[in-house]
């Protein structure tokens, strides 16, 4: 009968050895205390999750690791201990030894002696920091692409409305209306590839100039610059007007003529920093280049209202046979990607420019 006992007594010991040795290697917290809530046991895993070691927390109130907002929270949990509830899985808050608060997922469940009484509760704690991170990023992203979208729409009803006044039939309006959203897509896919953070001033030219071809006319110029999200769509407006017009009526109209597109980086007599860009192109004349302010028209406005206010700068458009030049300039703070939070990189553009 000893026998019986000592083999009974045996698997009990090796299956508390496993059970040991499982809680001791989890990667959740696990931690028990009872219905006082002192802690009782601390494996390895809540050391590393809240910077205390065994011999600093047994024996103390599980309150050490709560903020006082919620301390409530203990009260309620202890309270359905009691009842034999489980407390399933649910979000909050704790407090680590350096003070610092992280998220937490917890699991509680009753504790109960050989004779099924409960006497305390077992306690499952997984850090979920990094999701809660996630989602708040993803939720950051989700408004700032929202904001995007509407401001999107803006521009293309503006488009819209301002292209339709100097078509003179469907289908030129079509083409217009076309092109225009199309160097809009070029924007946001220069956007997309460096996850909303801005784009290369050179490479943004590039990207709005290629659909015009005679790439060996065109002189790019200036120091490596990565252009906010903002400026990228306006700054991509512009030059894909100033590309359109070069095309049908200017340097690169032909084989014959030449565009440079300069930018550099002052100090106004103010001592602010500013971008000074310049586009200036020659050609031979082209008979309708001249032909009057009634055919300009987003275009102008574009080059002229748009894009210095959007960047809280000013611009000249001057004009004269055989040539055109553009000249921007704005604060660099407006045009340059900063050095700041993302709640601070949201996005501030103004679809009232358009209207």
């Amino acid at each position: 009968m000893a026998k019986v006992v000592n083999i009974r007594e045996t698997k009990v010991a090796d299956a508390d050895a496993r059970l040991a040795a499982i809680v001791d290697s989890s990667f959740d917290a696990i931690i028990s205390k009872n219905l006082n809530s002192i802690i009782t046991s601390w494996n390895k895993a809540a050391e590393r999750l809240f910077g205390y070691s065994a011999d600093e927390v047994i024996g103390r109130s599980i309150l050490l690791l709560i903020p006082d907002h919620l301390r409530g929270e203990e009260t309620e949990i202890i309270e359905r201990v009691r009842n034999g509830e489980r407390v399933a899985s649910y979000e909050t808050i704790r407090r680590r030894k350096d003070g610092t608060l992280i998220s937490v997922s917890l699991t509680v469940s009753p504790i109960r002696n050989s004779d099924g009484e409960i006497v305390g509760a077992s306690k499952i704690a997984r850090d979920i920091t990094e999701a809660k991170e996630s989602e708040r990023r993803i939720k950051l992203l989700m408004r700032e692409v929202n904001h995007r979208v509407k401001n999107q729409f803006a521009v293309i009803l503006s488009i819209i409305r301002e292209t339709s006044k100097r078509s003179a039939d469907p289908q030129e309006f079509e083409e217009r209306v076309r092109d225009r959203i199309m160097a809009l897509s070029r924007s946001h896919d220069l956007l997309v590839t460096s996850d909303w953070s801005g784009a290369s001033l050179f490479e943004l030219i590039q990207e709005h100039l290629a659909p015009f071809g005679h790439e060996q006319q065109i002189n790019l110029s200036g120091p490596l610059i990565t252009v906010q999200p903002n400026a990228v769509q306006h700054l991509g407006m512009a030059f894909h007007e100033l590309g359109t017009n070069s095309s049908k009526y200017g340097a690169l109209a032909s084989d014959v003529g030449k565009v440079v597109v300069t930018w550099q980086v002052t100090t106004t007599a103010a001592g602010q920093n500013e971008i000074q860009l310049v586009w200036d192109e020659t050609s031979v004349p082209h008979p309708e280049s001249d032909a009057g302010e009634s055919r300009r028209g987003f275009g102008s406005v574009v080059l002229k209202r748009v894009t210095p206010m959007a960047l809280s700068g000013s611009a000249i458009l001057e004009r004269s046979p055989g040539h055109l030049k553009w000249s921007l300039a704005a604060p660099l703070e407006a045009v340059v990607v900063p050095h700041v939070t993302e709640a601070e990189q949201m996005p501030t553009d103004d679809p009232s420019f358009y209207m």
